[in-house]
Order: C-alpha cells, then sequence, then structure tokens
C-alpha cells in the first residue's frame, strides 16, 4: 500500500459520532508524525437516515465502498428502529457484500483497568478471538411453519461451506505464526519452547451437539494445522471455553471459531479485559477493503453528554492503522492510549475523570 490512504468514514448512530471524532484526532497526530496522508470522505449510512428517508443501504452504496481503502464506522443503531432492520439492512450488508469473513478482536488488559477477574493483570488477559464472519446463523437461512398457530416451528439453519471455514482457519494460523515470529507466546513452557513452537491455536465449537457443522470445522482445522507445525493445538467446547475465560484466561493465545459462538465469547472477553469502552474490533476482507468499529455500540442514552470513552474507537482506529501497514503509528497510538489510561479514574461511562474530547486529547498530545 502506498502512504496515501483513502477512508470512507460512517460516524453511525449515537454516540459514534462523539468517538470517532476523537479517532480521527489521533489519526491526524499520527499521521503528521510519521508522515501518510489520508483523506476521509464521510457517510450518513445508519438510523437517523433510515428515520428521515426510508433508505437503509443500497447495493449500489456497498458497491462504491469498494473503492476505499478501509472503512472507520462508530456504530449503527437508533432507539426509534425496529431491531434488526439496521442489523440486517447494514451491518450485515456491508460484511457480506464487502466479504469481510474475518472478525478480529483482540483481548488485552491494561495495566490500570479493573477486571471482574480477581487479581487478573495484563500478563493474565491477552488473547486474540477471530470469529469468522459471514457464515453460520448469520446468513438468515431458514424458515416458519404454520406460523401464528399453535404449532407454529421456526427454523433457524447454521449452514458452513468448507471454501468459509478454511479461509478463517487457515487466515487464524497465519495471524498466529505472524504475531508470534518475533517474539514466542508467553504461555509456552520451557519444553514446547524447546521444540521449536511458537504460539497457540484454540478452535473453540461444539462437536458433541452440533455434530455436522463442527464436524466440518474440526476436520478443516486439523487438516490446515498440518502446514503449521510451529503453532500448538487444542480444541475446547464453547461452554468450556466461557468457563476457562474466567477461571483461568493466560491459558489463550488465538481462538477460531465460528460466527454465532465468536459474537458471544467476543462481548465476554470484553467485559474481562475491562469493559466494552475499551473493545476495539476489525471485520476483515483481507484481499478486499476492512471495516473497524468498536464493538460498544451506540449507547444511545450517553450522546451528547460528552462522557462516553472514546478508548475502543481510538484502538479501533489503531487496528486500522496496523492493518494498513503503518506499523509505527499504530504502535504509538498504543502506547499513548496505555499512558491515558493510567491517567484515567475509570473505563466507565462518566466515571473517567475527563470528558470524551479530554480522553482524545490526552492521547494526541502523548503522541505529539
Amino acid at each position: 500500500m502506498s502512504n496515501k490512504y483513502k477512508i470512507a468514514v460512517i460516524p453511525g448512530d449515537g454516540t459514534g459520532p462523539e468517538v470517532i471524532r476523537e479517532g480521527l484526532k489521533v489519526i491526524d497526530a499520527v499521521s503528521k508524525k510519521y508522515k501518510f496522508n489520508i483523506k476521509y470522505d464521510r457517510y450518513d449510512y445508519g438510523g437517523q437516515r433510515y428515520i428521515d428517508t426510508g433508505k437503509i443501504l443500497s447495493d449500489r452504496e456497498a458497491e462504491d465502498l469498494k473503492k476505499y481503502d478501509a472503512i472507520y464506522l462508530g456504530g449503527i443503531g437508533h432507539p426509534d428502529v425496529k431491531p434488526g432492520i439496521l442489523e440486517k439492512g447494514i451491518l450485515l450488508k456491508l460484511r457480506f457484500d464487502l466479504d469481510q469473513y474475518i472478525n478480529l478482536r483482540p483481548v488485552k488488559l491494561y495495566e490500570n483497568i479493573k477486571t471482574p477477574i480477581k487479581n487478573a493483570g495484563p500478563e493474565d488477559v491477552d488473547f486474540t478471538v477471530i470469529r469468522e464472519n459471514t457464515g453460520g446463523l448469520y446468513t438468515g437461512i431458514g424458515e416458519f411453519k404454520n406460523k401464528g398457530t399453535k404449532d407454529e416451528v421456526a427454523v433457524q439453519s447454521m449452514v458452513y461451506s468448507r471454501r468459509q471455514v478454511e479461509r478463517c482457519v487457515r487466515f487464524a494460523f497465519e495471524y498466529i505464526k505472524n504475531m508470534h515470529k518475533a517474539n514466542p507466546w508467553k504461555g509456552l513452557t520451557a519444553e514446547e519452547k524447546e521444540k521449536g513452537y511458537i504460539g497457540k491455536l484454540t478452535l473453540c465449537g461444539k462437536t458433541n451437539v452440533l455434530t455436522y457443522a463442527y464436524d466440518l470445522w474440526e476436520r478443516v482445522f486439523n487438516k490446515v494445522a498440518r502446514d503449521y507445525r510451529s503453532i500448538i493445538t487444542n480444541y475446547i467446547h464453547v461452554d468450556a471455553i466461557c468457563i476457562y475465560m474466567v477461571e483461568n484466561p493466560k491459558i489463550f493465545d488465538g481462538i477460531v471459531t465460528g460466527n454465532m459462538f465468536g459474537d458471544i465469547i467476543t462481548d465476554l472477553a470484553a467485559v474481562i479485559q475491562g469493559g466494552m469502552g475499551v473493545a476495539p474490533s476489525g471485520n476483515l476482507n483481507p484481499e478486499g477493503v476492512s471495516m473497524f468499529e468498536p464493538v460498544h455500540g451506540t449507547a444511545p442514552d450517553f450522546a451528547g453528554k460528552g462522557v462516553i470513552n472514546p478508548v475502543a474507537a481510538i484502538l479501533t482506529a489503531q487496528m486500522m492503522l496496523n492493518h494498513l501497514g503503518e506499523i509505527n503509528a499504530a504502535a504509538d497510538i498504543e502506547k499513548s492510549v496505555k499512558n491515558t489510561i493510567k491517567r484515567m479514574k475509570s473505563m466507565q461511562v462518566g466515571e473517567m475523570g475527563y470528558t470524551t474530547s479530554e480522553v482524545g486529547d490526552l492521547i494526541t498530545e502523548d503522541i505529539s
């Protein structure tokens, strides 16, 4: 990629414009410091546009977004719009139409952030969830039978092709390999290091009940693993994953899983890393345009009050720059976020000790 990037900015609804504003402030600071250029185009896709015009997201609008190097999204959701309309019509449409088949969720606990896990510190919570993002139950394949009667049956199908599973699993192995090329995973034993292992990848599934879909996942996972002999592999049921995330999260390095389970365990992961206010994410198409969004949603009750935590949106910007190849700039953002978090009273809404814009200013000043 060049040192000039075109970014589609979708501030979205609720507190989305506020946190995106702080993210752009930080991006502008590092782009100036590291001498690369960013051109932003803003789009009003979201709940308010739907209320005003009845428009969601057209095929042409989705297609137009393919010309960008990345998409930076604040969040989509409006209390006056029926649940499902915006989620399916904008968020899922973008993921599916742009084939963003990976949802990447780094899970890190930073110093001075409270976690509900007793006695846990940054060395205990540091792993990544790689979630398949375009298949499974989210494709909407299903039907009602005898709807509205006492004999009604609702069917929702979990559908995966081998291609979908394999490209996700292979991405996960590549991600772990590249992440640990220079620095092997800290959770390795001395014996594992001597054997040449550099990291660990866990498959999260439910093979004892979902005996078709996750049988496919497990077979593909084991086959692809043969190409990555330096990575330790294991399998854990999704319910056990939830237990271990709370009891002993340090056993995890990377977790790869399907769409529904990934959606659930990443919310749990956000809680153990200190809350939604510090949880970034990326919806990736490694061969196309990717979209980056904080996971906390729009939080409409807090919109316009200057109390929302922008750290997740700023770390999301850091992920976006890292994806674009601006490695040093991304590292600088994370360093400045860590320094700023040490000065904050809390990560909770209204309890930060600073306003939304003041947190952005502190991070920007630390970068400068």
